[in-house]
């Protein structure tokens, strides 16, 4: 097999290609031959070592991948090979094989294009998980997007969309918040040359967003805070700006207001059954047409230092793809 390999958290501009030893999956594993995996922010924050999870080194970097069942270890009744899975984790995916928990391998309905499925389970999982369980979104309520043009946002865009939620999308340039509208959002907000504050007023008709699902951080967090709604939630789910923001606690007593966590990776862990019926409600979605992936590129595995370079840049709308011919 071959890989990319991460041998220090230096950055990607450090990752090499290698040929490695195609591993043989262990009790309870199934090996992967993976056919397309997406780059998340996660990725890059791992490769520099600032993220949550810190693998053991060397590691191939890659937490979300697809492809087909090629090889099945010992105690795994519900896969065979051929089966199309997908699969997360904190690494692996940037590469032609891996080998994964049996338990943490997706199947596949008929009809799941591997290249969605590639693009799927982080950023829907993490959105539904934000916007459904963490802040209780109501059909008829009003959700603010920050950074809705990403892949997180794109997700958390459609499927605010398909729980009745009237969205406005917040992005940095007009070509984003123009995306936004392609998939759904009623409204758009450009923070780059618009009063976000101002903006938010006028669309709400002063009453404030009741949800406001928050990847970005930094500057924006407070005059987004201050322009919730009585009662709202403000989900915190990453900081894609860099800054981690510091809140003054009298805004959310002031709105009777709630600052709500989001890791959903920690999710998955914690509680698997319930990540495993989001799951299931996603895929329920994706075939009847409510939610769909939005693709940016499609790129080769071997460019994989073009795709980093991107997501630092904040260059992708929607999720850039990885694929082994």
């Amino acid at each position: 097999m071959h890989a990319w390999l991460c041998e220090t958290t230096t950055g990607p501009q450090d990752l090499v290609w290698r040929e490695l030893p195609t591993p043989e999956p262990k009790p309870d594993e199934v090996r992967i031959a993976i056919r397309a995996a997406s780059i998340n922010f996660p990725d890059l924050l791992t490769v520099q070592g600032k993220y949550q999870v810190r693998p053991e080194m060397p590691f191939v970097p890659g937490s979300e991948f697809a492809g087909t069942v090629d090889a099945v270890g010992s105690g795994v009744t519900h896969l065979k090979r051929g089966d199309p899975v997908a699969a997360i984790g904190s690494s692996g995916g940037f590469g032609t094989h891996a080998c994964v928990k049996a338990a943490h391998a997706i199947p596949l309905p008929p009809g799941f294009r591997l290249e969605d499925a590639a693009a799927f389970a982080f950023t829907y999982g993490t959105s539904h998980h934000a916007l459904i369980d963490r802040g209780q979104l109501k059909a008829g309520e009003t959700v603010l997007v920050l950074g809705a043009a990403g892949g997180v946002g794109t997700a958390a865009v459609q499927i605010a969309k398909a729980a009745g939620a009237k969205v406005i999308a917040a992005a940095s340039t007009d070509e984003k918040c123009e995306a936004c509208r392609a998939i759904g959002a009623d409204a758009t907000v450009n923070y780059g040359r618009e009063n976000l504050r101002d903006a938010l007023k006028t669309l709400t008709a002063g009453q404030g967003a009741d949800v406001i699902y928050d990847p970005v951080g930094g500057d924006l967090a407070e005059p987004a805070f201050r322009s919730i709604a009585w009662r709202g939630r403000y989900l915190v789910v990453g900081f894609a700006a860099g800054g981690i923001p510091a809140l003054p606690f009298n805004l959310p007593l002031l709105k009777g207001a709630s600052v709500v966590g989001v890791f959903w990776g920690d999710f998955v862990r914690r509680e698997p059954a319930a990540n495993a019926r989001i799951l299931g409600e996603l895929a329920r979605w994706y075939a009847e047409g409510k939610i769909k992936p939005v693709i940016d590129t499609v790129l080769p595995m071997s460019e994989l230092p073009t795709a980093y370079r991107r997501m630092a840049e904040r260059a992708i709308k929607g999720k850039l793809v990885l694929v082994n011919d």
